[in-house]
């Protein structure tokens, strides 16, 4: 998140403000406080796959199907909304490496349902309807009524979970919010969550699958993301604990352990605009994930991982670079068969580089019979 979120509105705006600080914000940007039912959605046609002994499962930040556009809040453009057209055209980029990758459950991150910004586009019907993947569950993480800044009207973005067999329970569980932040730039913060969806397998036990989006820029020393990642992983440790079978990703903003590139990354745009957001060190959280990759496996094995890292980076915001910091997971209390980040840098293309800020990361779940 970027520092444009702290906004300069009229006296109207600060009226509508104030009657949010004073009266109750869920009026207009609603807060999610509590765990509670998530948004779910089946296409009209849903016809459940037969049983299956592998899954393959995908993880994608999609960036709101905003592509490679240069919006304002990445620093590098001053673009704010995008048109029908270029949603939908955006969309069917995602769309076609979706379908190339074929998956049985599908995570995504920074999917609209009712944004302004990406033309009204309800991204989970779009995706649930086309993709083969009918049934869906949705958490919001952004849902602003009305955002005054720069006339960015409605927000409802979060986290989606779609798959190919029927999810019978979702739950959306909220996280930690920023506490070092000044109330008017918390009214219109991120609500960071866990999306956790059951996925009925034909045949089988069912599966749990957890989605979410972590806390991106925080101010140092605050670390909400450091109680963020253990609150997923006290998650994570109950549900094994009860014997359930899950898979777990998502935007982790946090990088591997043992990662040799930890700082000065040549997209840090807004970092003579507001350093605090600038995501260019983390040398105080390069272990926070070793917990994870101790207690389950990974879709790219750590050893794998730490021995050509830059085969495995999934993020970068400059549209005129490469990847250059792995920020994308799945992992899982069963084993993967294999893993891939989808750079696409071997075909000698920018196939899923032009399409977001995030590579697609993909693996074959083994399921015990």
């Amino acid at each position: 998140m970027k520092p444009w979120l702290r906004v300069s509105v009229g006296v109207a705006g600060l009226i509508l403000i104030g009657t949010a600080l004073v009266g109750g914000s869920d009026l207009w940007v609603v807060q999610y406080k509590k765990p509670q039912p998530a948004l779910r959605y089946t296409a009209p046609i849903a016809t459940p796959y037969p049983p299956r002994d592998t899954l393959t499962v995908m993880t994608w930040n999609i960036k709101f199907g905003g592509a490679r556009i240069d919006f304002f809040y990445d620093c590098y453009g001053d673009r704010v909304h995008m048109t029908r057209e270029e949603v939908l055209h955006n969309l069917e980029g995602l769309l076609r490496k979706i379908r190339q990758v074929n998956p049985d459950i599908l995570l995504i991150q920074e999917l609209d349902i009712e944004s302004k910004r990406s033309a009204y586009v309800d991204m989970l019907k779009w995706f649930a309807d086309s993709s083969g993947l009918p049934y869906a569950a949705y958490a919001s993480q952004w849902h602003v009524r009305y955002h005054p800044f720069r006339g960015l009207g409605a927000l409802n973005s979060g986290n989606a979970i779609f798959a190919r067999w029927a999810i019978d329970t979702a739950v959306r569980i909220p996280l930690p919010l920023v506490e070092s932040y000044d109330p008017l730039y918390k009214l219109f913060y991120l609500r960071r969550n866990i999306l956790a969806a059951r996925v009925r397998l034909p045949e089988r036990p069912p599966l749990w699958v957890l989605n979410t989006h972590l806390e991106a820029y925080v101010p140092y020393p605050d670390s909400t993301r450091y109680f963020q990642i253990q609150i997923l992983k006290r998650l994570l440790d109950s549900l094994s604990a009860a014997g359930a079978l899950w898979v777990a990703g998502g935007d982790f903003n946090t990088i591997p352990p043992s990662t040799k590139k930890v700082k000065d990354f040549d997209d840090n745009a807004c970092q003579q605009k507001d350093p605090r957001f600038v995501a260019d060190d983390y040398s105080r959280e390069v272990n926070w994930l070793l917990p994870f990759y101790t207690s389950y496996q990974e879709v790219i094995p750590l050893e794998v991982y730490q021995t050509r890292e830059q085969d495995f980076y999934s993020h970068t915001v400059n549209s005129k670079g490469w990847w250059n910091r792995r920020l994308d997971y799945l992992f899982t209390n069963a084993s993967w068969i294999e893993g891939l980040v989808h750079q696409d840098s071997s075909k000698g293309g920018m196939e899923t580089f032009s399409l977001s800020d995030h590579a697609p990361v993909t693996g074959k779940l083994r399921l015990a019979r």
